[in-house]
């Protein structure tokens, strides 16, 4: 963009299968409102060949981030180490984005885009995340919030605060990037850096943990606190059709909020509580 702000979303081949969770991701920018030309500052970061390959067919900006010490084509299982792996070099790489210069927003690829989300955006704040759940207060550490979107800006504290996070997966082995963010959300160095983080609210950045209620005021929903891909395809789809519904209705309808949100679905507790061993996810 015109401020150097870039989208971003990483992929690898298990996501990447025609009908699958790319080809929401892509058609939700399509369907949002106004948010069609965002695609075009959209980056897709493949992680493996196949879905570099993929990403040529059905876009137009692709980057290879194809690793040599790990494979990450297959559908990574949560918390596996080949998992945290994928986890950790995203935070790396993120860093360097944002050393050459460039603000991002990042978003997972299974987070439907549905509005403008930049007027929510704190524009004094360096560093701001989407959350599992909001406790009601913007800046209040007792928010939980998931990796999955964040909107940075390029600068110093922004760029030391993301080694911070990067080299803090050695003081916390074994957990992934956004256990330990809410491990060291309250570490004295955030406060030493000077940087300013931001929690943003699940009214307009909901998801399966805690949807957006309000449909006249959503920007993006999440399909976190998921386990296995079919039940996150299958409620990414009702998703979309949930949404295509609210757009068909008449003004005056939209404003008395009729239409809520059919999800979650298979993405309920009970598949959390009770998941098939078979089929787990690569993300939360």
């Amino acid at each position: 963009m015109k401020d150097r702000t870039v989208i971003l979303t990483t992929l690898n081949e298990a996501w990447a299968t025609p009908n699958s969770v790319i080809d929401l991701f892509l058609e939700s920018f399509r369907i949002g409102d106004r948010t069609s030309t965002f695609l075009n500052h959209l980056v897709i970061i493949a992680l493996d060949q196949k879905a570099f390959a993929r990403c040529q067919v059905i876009h137009t900006h692709c980057f290879s981030l194809v690793s040599e010490e790990a494979d990450f084509h297959e559908e990574a299982y949560f918390m596996t180490p080949r998992y945290l792996m994928m986890m950790w070099k995203r935070i790396d790489f993120l860093r360097t984005v944002l050393e050459m210069g460039y603000n991002f927003v990042f978003t997972d690829a299974d987070i439907m885009w549905f509005r403008d989300p930049f007027p929510q955006f704190d524009l004094h704040a360096d560093f701001q995340i989407a959350c599992d759940h909001f406790t009601g207060g913007f800046d209040d550490v007792q928010n939980r919030p998931n990796g999955g979107f964040n909107y940075v800006k390029s600068n110093n504290r922004s760029i030391e605060f993301y080694k911070f996070w990067y080299s803090s997966r050695e003081t916390y082995p074994g957990y992934h990037d956004q256990d330990v963010l809410n491990f060291i959300k309250v570490h004295p160095f955030i406060t030493d850096i000077g940087l300013k983080m931001r929690f943003l609210d699940t009214t307009n950045f909901g998801g399966l943990c805690e949807p957006s209620r309000d449909l006249n005021q959503v920007c993006t929903m999440h399909a976190n606190c998921c386990l296995g891909m079919d039940s996150k395809l299958h409620d990414l789809r009702i998703m979309l059709q949930d949404w295509k519904h609210y757009l068909s209705l008449p003004p005056s309808l939209k404003r008395l909020s009729v239409v809520s949100w059919r999800v979650p679905q298979k993405c309920s507790i009970e598949s959390l509580l009770h998941p098939n061993s078979t089929e787990k996810s690569v993300e939360e």
